[in-house]
């Protein structure tokens, strides 16, 4: 079988390669902005360092330049003295016999040689913060398995140990030692536990969902109570359907002031069943718990009277393609996207495992809380 020669770049073309990655291009785009016929050889680059820009490399303000190994040479091939070397170079004699000796001796010193050996000995990457302190990577495998995010776990780090900066990392620490595996710190398996299971870091997207309907008697948003608006009081909902498989669907819930979430169990899309999902659940909340209610313009929640009915919230409709005015409810479907992917069927999951699969988000430490979890912030709203 024919072969494939490897592609090789330039110090300029891996400089310009990152910074294209850093800007957002992906891979192809950088490929053919680098003139390259195929795009394995600019994945390889990035894939070898987890997607993760590398620090440029300096030299040390006290090494030795190309030009002072040079005069090194010369002042070999001309029978000067060690000592007399130095002095030119305004260097102690003990470094210029170091450099000499490292490098083959007077009979097989090269300057040019000596520079690239000197350049290689220079890569010894001091071991991350997780390699050198165990307890404060195990807690962090711990957390992972939880399938908390990096940023999470580094937020609830500084949260239990604000005295100790010894048992405190940065997400991006995590993530290097997760994507950068020559690292050898944090097992290769723990990277499925990531929302996304990406294999190195990605320049991050946007996407957005259409599915408008005619809603009577629709309550715009911004009919809203400014309360719901500032998230000053709980009690005010943001709802939307996750779709799967097979047309089946699961009803998501999340609360504004809390990020508390509730998962339910649809058997249709039809606007009776879901309201009728819906009402039971609500239902069973505290009256505090019970003010309003936000949804994207879909048709399933077109028996909205009915619901305010059986349950006295409010319902609001966002804007026609404006998911974005529901903001907290698309982030957790978003992260609902790790239990449950695209193209799953979502009829084969009971409410009992949907209680469980919220429980774990509602105990995930949240930044907008100030890394405090959904759970704590609504026991606290309930006292």
């Amino acid at each position: 079988m024919e072969g494939h020669a490897r592609t090789w770049f330039t110090p300029k073309q891996k400089a310009e390669l990152w910074e294209r990655w850093k800007s957002g291009q992906c891979v192809a785009d950088i490929a053919r902005a680098l003139e390259r016929r195929n795009k394995s050889g600019v994945y390889r680059v990035l894939a070898g360092n987890g997607g993760i820009a590398p620090a440029p490399r300096r030299r040390a303000l006290g090494a030795l330049r190309l030009e002072e190994r040079e005069e090194i040479s010369r002042g070999i091939a001309a029978g000067r003295s060690i000592r007399r070397i130095a002095q030119g170079l305004e260097r102690s004699p003990s470094t210029v016999s170091r450099e000499i000796r490292r490098n083959g001796g007077c009979s097989a010193y090269r300057a040019s040689e000596a520079d690239k050996r000197a350049w290689r000995r220079a890569l010894r990457p001091k071991p991350c913060r997780l390699a050198r302190h165990a307890e404060l990577r195990w807690r962090v495998a711990q957390k992972l398995v939880l399938q908390w995010s990096p940023e999470q776990i580094s937020g609830w780090l500084k949260r239990q140990f604000p005295a100790d900066p010894g048992m405190q990392v940065s997400h991006e620490t995590i993530y290097r030692s997760l994507f950068i595996q020559t690292r050898g710190v944090l097992k290769k398996a723990l990277m499925a536990q990531l929302r996304t299971t990406r294999q190195m870091r990605q320049a991050k997207g946007g996407t957005t969902k259409s599915g408008l309907g005619q809603i009577v008697d629709a309550a715009s948003i911004r009919e809203r109570p400014a309360e719901a608006d500032d998230r000053a009081v709980p009690g005010h909902w943001e709802g939307d359907l996750l779709c799967g498989a097979n047309n089946t669907h699961i009803a998501t819930l999340v609360e504004r002031h809390t990020r508390f979430v509730m998962l339910l169990k649809v058997p249709s899309k039809d606007t009776a069943s879901v309201v009728a999902a819906l009402g039971k659940h609500v239902r069973k909340l505290p009256q505090e718990l019970r003010r309003s209610l936000t949804w994207d313009r879909g048709k399933e929640m077109a028996d909205h009277k009915n619901f305010t009915v059986a349950t006295n919230v409010q319902v609001y409709f966002c804007d026609p393609r404006s998911p974005w005015q529901r903001g907290s409810n698309e982030n957790t479907n978003g992260l609902l996207r790790q239990y449950f992917p695209r193209g799953t069927d979502l009829s084969r999951f009971s409410q009992a495992y949907l209680n469980r699969i919220a429980l774990r988000l509602n105990q995930r430490p949240r930044k907008t809380l100030g890394f405090e979890t959904p759970a704590d912030r609504l026991r606290a709203v309930l006292q």
